[in-house]
């Protein structure tokens, strides 16, 4: 049986400034160019720049200046970031688990923009991933967390049962973005859904296990600087 296709999911601040990108729902297109690293849960940035899809290295951020590329990276529950030069210089995706959050993959990936974009401000938008009606994490988490975002984390991290809490990826996220120089303004979030509730729309790995597929999303470097459109192909 074939999964029936779905849109893609965009977000105002990245159609605003001419980038194609989109967030996937089950069954939702990538283009066929697009260059996924092979992800880790680390820290480590590949420039695609010129590269091609033979080039797959370790990485949890993946960006490009190249025209008309695309990079994009997989998710079931983690958080899918996508951000871009507000000029459409430079574009990129940010793999975010609870283990890349800790060890500060969304500050690596945003400083690698900023040296892409050549100072160009930057616009991000959060996608979907596990949030805190469903997400439970233990201590061990809770403590990996506080060494890097203990004044960050109320609200995000919860308690529930004895020895266990429930933890917003996207909102923690979202936070950490606007704690390193994204206003309001330049942050997208009408995407922050949960993927462990809404198994008609999302893959999940917390709900799954290993039988779980994998929710591809991606950004387009445009081939010129373009002017505002509405929409992109494939999203609504």
């Amino acid at each position: 049986m074939t999964v029936e296709q779905r849109d893609l999911l965009c977000d105002r601040v990245l159609i605003n400034i001419g980038v194609e990108h989109g967030f996937g729902q089950r069954g939702s297109p990538s283009p066929e160019n697009t260059l996924f690293p092979v992800q880790v849960h680390g820290v480590e940035v590949f420039d695609a720049t010129s590269r091609t899809m033979r080039d797959r290295p370790p990485a949890d951020v993946v960006i490009s200046t190249t025209p008309g590329a695309s990079v994009g990276i997989v998710t079931a529950d983690c958080v899918p970031i996508l951000v871009a030069a507000e000029d459409a210089s430079a574009v990129g995706a940010i793999h975010a688990g609870w283990r890349g959050l800790a060890r500060g993959v969304i500050e690596a990936g945003l400083r690698a923009m900023m040296v892409a974009a050549k100072g160009a401000g930057l616009v991000a938008a959060v996608g979907p991933a596990g949030r805190g009606c469903c997400y439970e994490v233990d201590e061990l988490v809770r403590e990996a967390l506080l060494d890097r975002y203990s004044q960050d984390l109320e609200g995000a991290l919860v308690p529930g049962r004895p020895g266990h809490f429930q933890l917003d990826l996207a909102r923690l996220a979202t936070r950490i973005l606007a704690k390193n120089g994204l206003d309001r303004r330049q942050i997208g979030i009408q995407h922050r859904v949960c993927t462990i509730c809404r198994p008609d729309r999302f893959e999940s790995y917390r709900r799954d296990g290993v039988q779980a597929g994998r929710l591809t999303h991606f950004i387009t470097k445009p081939d010129q600087v373009s002017a505002r459109v509405d929409s992109f192909p494939g999203c609504p």
